[in-house]
């Protein structure tokens, strides 16, 4: 019985090494693709860009500056919006300093105060996404943004706002003017699609490939513009008075 058990054995080795000598249990030992298929968020943003139909505009390869030979990355790309949320922006100086320090003096002065502050139209978590020749992917970013409340489109850099205002300053004290924008988030996810392929002679099959890329992207809330003007941030101004 044990010459049988090791004759048994040797012709597992045999086999085992003879499969090794072809090849064929090569590719049944090796770990799953899926780990290969796992891409960074910068990847899955180039895929997008370079997608055969993004946010259901068929495109085609000059609209991402590639040339015939280079193909499309993914067939399918669409942005959809999970969140939207207005805050305050951060508070910054809008003018010049307006003093009243003169030894001698016993009357608040009257002043003419003119202040201004620009804020960025548009800002997104990736490099392909900001704002660029062509407006990057913001171009498509447009329809989301422009369905809330006092948007700019998103291809618009920058947006103002300003006054000229008459403060009193009193004695021993400095003025200037803050403004405080309000801001608008947009929060969403950019969704990658390559297509299953059945495969043919030469090519094996694959299975549909799906990729998801969290952004968000954050401009100004916009007033009106006057007699069609472009539109001025909205927000709060206040004087601030400091001692000399």
């Amino acid at each position: 019985m044990a010459r049988r058990k090791l004759r048994n054995r040797k012709v597992r080795f045999v086999a085992i090494g003879a499969a090794l000598a072809t090849g064929g249990a090569i590719i049944a030992m090796l770990p799953s693709a899926n780990a290969a298929d796992e891409k960074t968020p910068d990847q899955i943003m180039r895929m997008c860009q370079r997608s055969s139909v993004l946010n259901g505009k068929q495109q085609s390869v000059e609209d991402f500056g590639g040339a015939f030979a280079d193909g499309f990355e993914s067939d399918n790309c669409d942005f959809v919006e999970t969140n939207f949320e207005t805050f305050d922006g951060p508070t910054e100086k809008a003018s010049i300093d307006f003093p009243n320090c003169e030894p001698n003096a016993t009357d608040p002065a009257k002043v003419s105060v003119t202040w201004s502050a620009t804020a960025a139209q548009g800002q997104g978590k990736y490099t392909v996404t900001q704002q660029g020749a062509g407006g990057g992917l913001f171009g498509f970013l447009s329809g989301s943004w422009l369905k809330h409340k006092g948007t700019l489109d998103m291809t618009v850099k920058s947006a103002n706002a300003g006054a000229t205002e008459q403060r009193e300053v009193p004695v021993g004290k400095v003025l200037h003017m803050e403004f405080t924008p309000k801001i608008q988030r947009m929060t969403g996810e950019w969704r990658v699609r390559i297509d299953a392929d059945p495969g043919s002679f030469a090519v094996n099959p694959s299975p549909e490939k799906n990729f998801v890329a969290p952004d968000v992207v954050e401009g100004p809330v916009i007033l009106p513009g006057a007699a069609g003007a472009p539109g001025v941030v909205d927000g709060t101004s206040k004087a601030v008075l400091e001692d000399c």
